[in-house]
């Protein structure tokens, strides 16, 4: 396997212009995510002090071993909405690790309106389980929540991916056979009352934790009856009476020692096996990816140099290298991980959407991890392409991608347009993992496409009316505000915020993220399912 060769002039004005850029947009990506860790009202920190609960960071740092790795997920979750207050979307979510196993982690963070849960946080829990599901990740839950947000109640609770299906997910991953283990540290209140409840196994927190369908001002107007939070629902009356919680803990510190206990006992399931070997770093230093992203999404760039610099020791195995050009393909190892690379150097023609399908299953026949680098305005489209079958060339690809089994990564490095979305692993190809780069952007088309394509639909229209064209000043009219709603609605954040993704990477990290999603996936098989693929069109 040979080293991909560099030929990036550090030196060129344009490598030092598209430098300069993407470092400010990391610089601001890392200020965002310092406010949504540490910024808080002083009135909630002062209320978490009063009731000696430990912020929710300090939590996780006692609850994971020392000195390992941790990947976030979405931390930026809800980024802007709201009243821009509910950072990360009210949870903090990592994978890490405990006494040496890799475990899926969700802790409400109550300094963030109470630990109320708003409709992105409904989404966020959803995400998190389905990740404990495809990963087969012990699932661990830190609850410290007032329950569903009321003034958004519509938004959180009657439809069929609202509250209701976290305690549907929760009965599905009992089945599959997935620890689910909670810890109950404040209120666990009405729907969340049934995490503890629809858990393996619960830890209560004495004076602080406490669970009940109904609060004590519910209690008291619907029934008249007066009582604590501790009566009604604290760690005694849990852990001695009902039986809903196992374990009576002292303090949060006492609970997540708990917790540590509990992982360790586990039984160990083993982790899928791949042919790895002693991983390497790369030739070039993944920073130099800063300089290699252009400016404009439309600006063309050998997605090789891309990686280059993620990839051990530079090296690539490039599969049918002059064939289909505008998709590079090839085999290689990221920390030690086989994996098959899908990375766009241009439109997807025919040629290149066969070409991915044949690799796409050779990967899937091979039990290889798939990576899909997007940077794709779409396929080709014009009559000559249509009567090559574009269509129907594009469906194998597409086709491939939804029904490989083997455990597929995506990381969007500039644009994910229409159909190439689809065709490059999008969120609605089921990818382990997704993630966006800060300079990506996503939507049907790009925002000069969208206001082109309506200005010439109307100027058909004038034209059957035998009327003359828009004219310049309504075309700009026209064009100004789609091209300004496509880039507010495209964007990087925005899609962040959604959960389009699992969250905005800095570039330079998208190696060691790679990685740590890799080790993640193999607490699974490596096949997710029965391999093969539906009909191909000829």
């Amino acid at each position: 396997m040979e080293a991909i060769e560099t030929k990036v002039d550090k030196k060129d004005p344009q490598y030092l212009e598209n430098y300069g850029r993407m470092e400010a947009m990391v610089a601001r990506l890392n200020e965002d995510l310092r406010i949504a860790r540490e910024v808080r009202s002083e009135k909630a920190l002062a209320r978490l002090a009063e009731q000696s609960k430990l912020p929710v960071r300090k939590r996780l740092e006692l609850l994971l071993d020392k000195n390992t790795p941790v990947l976030e997920i979405a931390p930026l979750a809800a980024y802007d909405m709201y009243d821009k207050g509910v950072h990360g979307a009210g949870s903090v979510v990592v994978i890490g690790v405990i006494h040496g196993r890799e475990v899926l982690i969700t802790a409400s963070d109550p300094t963030i309106k109470g630990g109320t849960i708003y409709p992105m946080g409904v989404k966020k829990a959803l995400r998190c389980q389905t990740i404990a599901m495809e990963n087969r990740l012990p699932l661990i839950s830190l609850v410290d929540s007032g329950g569903a947000y009321l003034p958004l109640q519509s938004e959180v609770f009657p439809d069929s991916d609202d509250g209701g299906r976290i305690f549907y997910n929760q009965a599905i991953i009992s089945k599959m056979g997935i620890p689910q283990i909670t810890a109950v540290m404040g209120l666990c209140t009405a729907g969340a009352a049934y995490i503890p409840a629809m858990s393996d196994e619960v830890v209560h927190v004495k004076g602080t934790g406490a669970i009940f369908l109904g609060g004590p001002p519910l209690v008291r107007a619907a029934t008249g009856e007066v009582v604590t939070a501790e009566e009604l629902g604290g760690a005694d009356l849990h852990c001695r009476d009902s039986g809903v919680s196992d374990y009576w803990a002292e303090d949060d510190a006492h609970a997540l020692q708990i917790i540590r206990d509990i992982v360790q006992g586990l039984p160990d399931p083993g982790k899928s096996r791949l042919s790895t070997r002693p991983p390497r770093p790369p030739l070039y230093d993944p920073k130099e990816l800063y300089g290699i992203v252009p400016r404009s999404l439309s600006t063309l760039y050998d997605i090789r140099e891309v990686i280059a610099r993620i990839v051990d020791g530079s090296e690539f195995l490039e599969f049918k290298a002059l064939f289909g050009p505008t998709l590079v393909c090839g085999w290689t190892y990221i920390h030690g991980y086989p994996v098959g690379i899908l990375g766009n150097y241009g439109v997807l023609f025919s040629n290149s959407a066969l070409k991915a399908t044949q690799f796409i299953e050779i990967c899937d026949k091979r039990g290889i991890p798939l990576i899909f680098l997007q940077n794709i305005t779409g396929y080709i489209i014009g009559r000559e392409y249509e009567r090559g079958g574009i269509t129907k060339d594009g469906h194998k690809m597409v086709n491939a991608v939804a029904t490989a089994t083997v455990p597929k990564f995506t990381v969007i490095v500039g644009a994910s347009f229409g159909a190439g979305n689809y065709g490059m692993c999008g969120r609605g190809y089921s990818p382990r993992f997704l993630w966006m780069w800060p300079n990506a952007q996503i939507g049907v088309m790009g925002g000069e496409q969208a206001a082109n394509v309506l200005i010439s639909v109307k100027n058909d229209q004038l034209a059957r009316e035998g009327q003359p064209p828009l004219a310049e000043e309504m075309v700009k009219a026209i064009k100004e505000p789609i091209i300004a709603m496509a880039e507010k609605e495209g964007n990087a954040y925005y899609s962040t915020a959604n959960l389009w993704d699992d969250g905005i990477l800095d570039p330079a990290k998208t190696r060691d993220v790679l990685g740590l999603a890799i080790s993640a996936s193999l607490n699974g098989p490596i096949h997710s399912g029965p391999q093969g693929h539906g009909l191909f069109r000829m």
